[in-house]
């Protein structure tokens, strides 16, 4: 299957959006899907599946995501892109991860999240890119940081993980402050 790509230095940034996905549950089968997506377990399939079969997008919110391809051993390493995307007021929830620890503190992210910064602000034409991430992931706080993001404040008991609600720091960044 052909990706419209974005290619940096170390990586292949591949884009998959709503309608590439349902191409890829209508037209392939689950063996093809694991290893295009490169999902190693059931559990991420299973995942992946519901969400394709609630649908990608609803009446004001797209998602946008990425895959991120390592080049040297085209190994897919993690994914970035934009959830709760809303067009007509012009922003954008920013998600990113890597797939393990071994791609960690390698700069891999930083590559990939710039390129889909850039993507955001002048391809799909996003005002406001927003990042909502655990207040003790200093990572993820060093690497927004480094684009510029200002840290807007705390929503309180905004994700329920494993029994518990937790804090999210929202992060954002404006056209107006981006600097490639």
């Amino acid at each position: 299957m052909k990706f419209e790509t974005i290619e940096t230095e170390r990586l292949f940034i591949q884009k998959l959006d709503s309608k590439t996905m349902n191409t890829i549950f209508k037209t392939i089968d689950e063996h093809e899907i694991k290893k295009i997506l490169g999902i190693t377990n059931e559990e991420e399939f299973a995942r992946q599946k519901r969400i394709h079969e609630k649908g990608y997008e609803s009446y004001n919110q797209k998602m946008l995501n990425f895959q991120i391809v390592e080049k040297q051993s085209n190994t897919i390493i993690g994914n970035c892109g934009f959830h709760s995307w809303n067009p007509q007021h012009q922003r954008a929830e920013v998600g990113y991860a890597l797939n393990s620890d071994e791609f960690k503190n390698k700069g891999f992210m930083k590559e990939a999240l710039g390129k889909v910064i850039e993507y955001g602000f002048h391809q799909i034409e996003l005002n406001r890119i927003e990042a909502l991430i655990d207040e003790n992931n200093t990572p993820s706080k060093k690497l927004l940081e480094y684009f510029g993001f200002t840290k807007e404040g705390i929503i309180r008991e905004h994700y329920h993980v494993g029994g518990t609600f937790e804090d999210s720091v929202l992060y954002s960044l404006l056209k107006s402050e981006y600097k490639k």
